[in-house]
């Protein structure tokens, strides 16, 4: 007889409680109560056989950015930890899972303001990886995957700027998918840049971000049927996607390659022109810098010095961005999308390491620079996805330390590339 919910709950419950364990780190809100009514409530809807779906009772975790009614929405900071208003409502995908029937267990830790890969918070700690706690979960989604591999919840739900569910869900082991920004809606979930947040979802399978991206999405969630992987077409990108890969990372990545090749589908490599596009157009500050300097101007004013220095020297940079510079990446930027949805149509699946390098350690990234040059490496690949306005997911590889899989879509082709996952996933041997 399966485990009723609320027993699944209660074990949660105890993981993050455990005082030898990630708990407080990871989540920063816990709550007890209001997850035990609704798991009590998704167990009365199965004793009475009337459960509200397949995703009722599922226990969940949320990024320490989305809005719940009448809490602040700290997304990380003890600025707006003190000053936020409370929220008037739950955050759009809030509510959606709410109404699917998942119970809700915990606020997760995050990067200040979403605005690092790395997973490091001062404020309120950072948890440790948990295939190797000296080190770094990755963000800036970071207390998401702590809390799924430890068992504080089924699925961790994130954000996705330029990697901040992919690079946690890579670093600690498991998989993380980027649906096409438009599927999932993003009200009441703290900004980094409008033009690039997505919401998308951290869990141990594919089929469980199937599923939870299905409710996300305000979609049906229907049975994920693995597509024949045979006869498929994956483009390796080449050039700087592979360049500078640790040697575990390297390693990991061959191995995935040619297991792909061996269950029959067709390899190429591939060069992209279009990177060289995007490195001329980031050449004049980048999208989201400019967009964060916007959100976060009036506390820069105010209260700098209580923000993360490794967040607030990324928002200044983006303050010395003019508009005009900004208005020429965004319309530069809508020219090179089309010309990559184009390039990718004869793939059906584009292919790179997830990041560069292995989760860093804790104690390494103490150091300002070598945080920036740690950063720069695991954002460097999943932040293509998010330029060109692409779906992505990152499959778990076979490696001594967590080594990601990325396969890439076309916007709007996220089923597809979820049923390829599916069948790509078992080959990797993680």
């Amino acid at each position: 007889m399966a485990p009723s919910c609320r027993d699944r709950l209660e074990r949660a419950l105890a993981r993050i409680a455990d005082p030898k364990g990630e708990g407080a780190r990871a989540c920063l809100t816990v709550y007890t109560e209001p997850a035990r009514a609704a798991a009590d409530a998704a167990d009365a809807r199965a004793k009475r056989g009337a459960p509200l779906g397949p995703f009722d009772g599922t226990i969940v975790s949320i990024k320490d950015l989305f809005d719940v009614a009448g809490e602040r929405t700290r997304a990380g900071s003890k600025i707006l930890a003190e000053e936020a208003a409370p929220a008037k409502a739950d955050a759009a995908v809030v509510r959606r899972l709410r109404d699917a029937g998942a119970v809700i267990v915990a606020k997760t830790n995050m990067t200040e303001f979403a605005f690092s890969g790395i997973g490091a918070n001062p404020h309120f700690g950072t948890p440790g990886n948990p295939r190797d706690r000296s080190r770094v979960p990755g963000g800036s989604s970071a207390g998401a995957p702590v809390s799924v591999a430890d068992g504080m919840c089924d699925i961790g739900i994130g954000t996705d700027t330029g990697g901040s569910v992919r690079i946690p869900a890579s670093l600690c082991g498991l998989v993380g998918f980027k649906p096409s920004k438009r599927r999932v809606p993003t009200d009441g979930a703290f900004p980094l840049s409008h033009t690039l947040d997505s919401v998308g979802s951290i869990a141990k399978s594919v089929a469980a971000c199937a599923a939870t991206d299905a409710v996300m999405a305000g979609e049906e969630i229907l049975p994920l049927e693995p597509i024949a992987l045979e006869g498929l077409h994956f483009g390796v990108a080449e050039g700087l996607p592979l360049d500078r890969l640790d040697d575990t990372v390297a390693a990991g990545f061959a191995l995935a390659v040619k297991r792909l090749g061996d269950a029959g589908v067709h390899i190429t490599h591939e060069t992209l022109p279009l990177l060289d596009d995007m490195g001329e157009i980031n050449a004049k500050g980048g999208i989201s810098p400019y967009e964060a300097c916007g959100i976060h101007r009036d506390r820069m004013n105010r209260r700098a010095a209580d923000i993360d220095a490794n967040v607030r020297v990324r928002i200044v940079r983006g303050c010395e961005i003019t508009p005009e510079a900004y208005a020429g990446m965004v319309r530069d930027r809508k020219r090179v999308v089309q010309a990559m949805d184009a390039w990718l149509a004869p793939l059906d699946a584009l292919l790179m390491p997830t990041t560069s390098i292995v989760a860093p350690t804790i104690a390494e990234i103490a150091d300002a620079k070598t945080f920036a040059a740690r950063n720069a490496a695991v954002l460097r690949n999943t932040s293509i996805v998010n330029f060109f306005d692409l779906c992505a997911i990152t499959l778990p590889v076979q490696a001594p330390l967590p080594v990601g899989l990325m396969l890439i879509g076309r916007n709007g082709h996220d089923h597809r590339l979820l049923r390829i996952a599916a069948a790509t996933a078992p080959l990797l041997g993680a």
